[in-house]
Order: C-alpha cells, then sequence, then structure tokens
C-alpha cells in the first residue's frame, strides 16, 4: 500500500495531470443491490462519469455536472476548523480499528448523506481513491474546500512514514483546540458586547428623541443655559439632522478600511505592528499568534516534515500581517541553512517576544525544538486564559460605569436649567 501510495504521489506532480480539466458531477441511480443511491464524481467529462458509474455497479437515472476546475475561486470554500477536526478524528479511529482508506472514507460518506457539500467533499475524495490515488493526492486535488497547506503536507508525509493515524489525530485536536478557544473568546465577548450595544441605543434614544422634547421648555425662557447643556443639545441637533449621513460615513470608512487593508499590504503591516505595540492587546497576540505557529511547527516535525519545509508552511498560517513579514524574510534564510532563531534576529521588524526566542535557540542547540515548541504553545495558551479572563472581568464593570456615565451626563444637562429656573423663580 506503501508503494502505492508514493508512486501516485509522483505521478500527481507530473505536468500532464496538471493540464488535465477534471469537473465534479452529481449522479443520482441505483446500485446494484437497488437501493437509491446519490453522490458526485470527478471526471474529465461526461462520458467518462458514465464509464466509472457503470464501473461501480451504478446505473444512473441523472448525470449533471456541478462544479469544474475553472470555476474553483467562487465554489472553494475553507472548510470551517470544526469539520476539519472531525473529519481527521473520525477518519483516524476508522483507520486505527483496521479499516482501508476507502472503506473508511466511504462509511463517513453514508453517515454525512444530510450535510450535502460535506458529503459532496467525501465524494469526491472517494472517486480518487478508488481510482488509485493516494488520500494527499485527493485532498490536494479536489474542488470542494480549501484545506491548509500545513496539513496537506503532513498529510503527505504521514502517508509516505506509516503515521497516518498518529498524524490525523494530532490535527483533529489542533482544529479542535483552536475551535474551542474561538468559541471561549465568542461567548465571554457576548456580554459585554450586549451592554455596549445597550449603551450606545440608549444613548442614542435620549440625546435624539427625549432632549429635543425638553429643548422647547428651555427655548421660552431665554435664559442662558450651562455649557453642558449647551453640548447636550447641539449634539442632540447634530444627531438628529446628520443621522443618516453619519451611519453612511461609519459603514463607507469600515468597508474602506477593510479593502485596503486586504489589497494594501504596506497599510496592513502598518496596522498590525500597531496593535502589537498596544498595551494589553498586543501581548494577547503575540501569545496567539507564536502559540499557535509553535503548535504547528510541532506537529509537522513530529509528522516527519523537514525543519525548512515545516517553517516555510508554518509561517504562512500567521493572521498578523506584521508578524508573518517577519517570519517570510527570516525562512528564506533558514531555507538557506539558517538556523530560525539567528535568522530572527537578523531581520528587521517587529521582534518575537524574549522568551520564545530564548526556548526557540535552545530548542535548535539541543535538537528538541518539537518537544520545546509544543510547550511554548501550552504555556502561551494558558497565559492567553488567564489574561483574557482578568480582562473581560475589568470590561464588565467599566461598560456599567460608562452607561452610568453617558445617562448622568445627560441627566444633569437637563436638569440644571430646571434647577436655575426653579431658584430664580423663588428669588
Amino acid at each position: 500500500m506503501k508503494f502505492k501510495e508514493k508512486r501516485y504521489n509522483i505521478r500527481s506532480y507530473s505536468q500532464p495531470e496538471q493540464k488535465r480539466k477534471i469537473m465534479l458531477f452529481k449522479y443520482k441511480g441505483i446500485d446494484k443491490t437497488g437501493k437509491s443511491v446519490k453522490g458526485s464524481i470527478t471526471a474529465n467529462s461526461a462520458e467518462e462519469a458514465k464509464q466509472k458509474l457503470k464501473n461501480q455497479a451504478i446505473f444512473y437515472e441523472s448525470l449533471t455536472p456541478a462544479q469544474s476546475l475553472s470555476l474553483e475561486a467562487f465554489s472553494k470554500r475553507t472548510m470551517p476548523g470544526v469539520m476539519l477536526s472531525s473529519f481527521s478524528k473520525e477518519l483516524a479511529s476508522y483507520l486505527n480499528s483496521g479499516m482501508t482508506v476507502i472503506t473508511a472514507i466511504k462509511l463517513l460518506e453514508n453517515q454525512h448523506q444530510k450535510e450535502k457539500r460535506y458529503s459532496d467533499f467525501l465524494g469526491s475524495i472517494k472517486t480518487m481513491i478508488d481510482e488509485g490515488r493516494s488520500l494527499y493526492v485527493a485532498l490536494n486535488t479536489q474542488k470542494i474546500y480549501a484545506l491548509p497547506d500545513f496539513f496537506l503536507q503532513s498529510i503527505n508525509i504521514a502517508g509516505q512514514g506509516g503515521k497516518m493515524v498518529e498524524v490525523l489525530t494530532n490535527m483533529g485536536n489542533f482544529f479542535s483546540a483552536q475551535s474551542k478557544v474561538r468559541k471561549q473568546v465568542g461567548n465571554a465577548m457576548a456580554y459585554p458586547l450586549f451592554i455596549f450595544t445597550v449603551a450606545i441605543g440608549m444613548s442614542g434614544f435620549l440625546i435624539s428623541y427625549v432632549v429635543p422634547k425638553i429643548t422647547n421648555i428651555f427655548k421660552d425662557t431665554g435664559q442662558e443655559l450651562p455649557p453642558i447643556t449647551q453640548f447636550v443639545l447641539g449634539l442632540s441637533d447634530f444627531l438628529t439632522n446628520h443621522y443618516v449621513a453619519l451611519l453612511v460615513g461609519i459603514i463607507a470608512f469600515v468597508v474602506a478600511f477593510k479593502v485596503v487593508y486586504a489589497k494594501v499590504g504596506s497599510f496592513a503591516r502598518n496596522v498590525d505592528g500597531i496593535l502589537l505595540k498596544t498595551p494589553v492587546i498586543g501581548m494577547l497576540i503575540q501569545n496567539y499568534e507564536l502559540g499557535r505557529f509553535s503548535y504547528i511547527l510541532s506537529l509537522m516535525l513530529n509528522s516527519g516534515v523537514s525543519y525548512a519545509h515545516g517553517v516555510k508552511l508554518a509561517s504562512s498560517t500567521f493572521s498578523n500581517k506584521a508578524l508573518r513579514e517577519l517570519f517570510e524574510k527570516a525562512t528564506t534564510k533558514v531555507l538557506e541553512g539558517n538556523k530560525l532563531s539567528h535568522a530572527l534576529h537578523r531581520t528587521g521588524g517587529v521582534q518575537p517576544k524574549r522568551n520564545f526566542m530564548q526556548a526557540l535557540a535552545l530548542g535548535e542547540e539541543s535538537s528538541e525544538v518539537a518537544n520545546i515548541l509544543d510547550n511554548i504553545a501550552k504555556l502561551y495558551n494558558e497565559e492567553n486564559e488567564d489574561k483574557l479572563k482578568l480582562l473581560l472581568s475589568l470590561l464588565e464593570p467599566f461598560m456599567m460605569l460608562f452607561i452610568g456615565g453617558v445617562v448622568g451626563v445627560i441627566v444633569a444637562a437637563m436638569l440644571l436649567p430646571i434647577f436655575s429656573m426653579s431658584m430664580g423663580a423663588q428669588g
């Protein structure tokens, strides 16, 4: 089996196969047992798809093209982390029980028939493995989901080295942990965001609806208003008269910022560089980014990927553009034979945390990079959990103070003139 996978891995890089126009066809029909079946199959043409179905003893009732290579940019989506974790863990479990890859994929496809896109993904892989391709080639060639390069390369090396179950299990745990972190952060931020939204809504209601009602009283008296009242009335008039332009301006700014951030590399690097220097936030970003890089590189090294290749693939996973540029520049020196710790020191720009650099240098000197980086990743994850808990515990009372302050200013601005009028009437 190993020999067969290696043979097809080599063939997958040949020029003729890269130029073939692979299409995805969806079919409905009846198998040899008389059971109704449906799924997808890859082929160069409809005739080839029909022949493949015939070889599988499937009598098709309908056969329609679903996707083609030319539509890849529009149809290929990034596979969600939860789904990738589930796929890796389930496949590892079946392979560990003694099943072949093709049997395991068929079983997965039967279990997930109701999940249309995921079922098409599994059907596409099943077809290519049935044709003799390796799991790596099938995953790399399918057109349903975009998969991370480090995941694909780890699968490639694992298939050649006989570590498929171990690598799939580790990858499943990694994507599961990443999804868990995102979910925890999202849940933790839900309450502060709700409070902030309520504060903005309440303030807007008071300023744009309540304040104008009271304004008429002050206009009739003709007395001079306190500065705070003048400020609130001016703000009320501005929001009432220009709220549409203000909303359009905010939306336009957000859209323009996202477009420029995505298209202009220097702008994105500057923004991300500023975020890294921001107190508390910068530390959280560095811990998350460096922790993920460390864990991914550790996984790849344990999977059998070479150090230089692993550094290159792990460097491409940075979300922060400033850190990504730093590591990509250092990677070119690593490919030339230098150590990553030395390359990072000699590369200008944002510098990673000192304890990360020291741990990396120690690992490279002792040839224990994988173990040390794995420990660094765990350390950073624990640090971030503690810092996030502290930050969110401080954020809630701050939001309550913010709401109280805004409401207090508005109430004071409305009551001060009333007290002045009352005192004037008594005098």
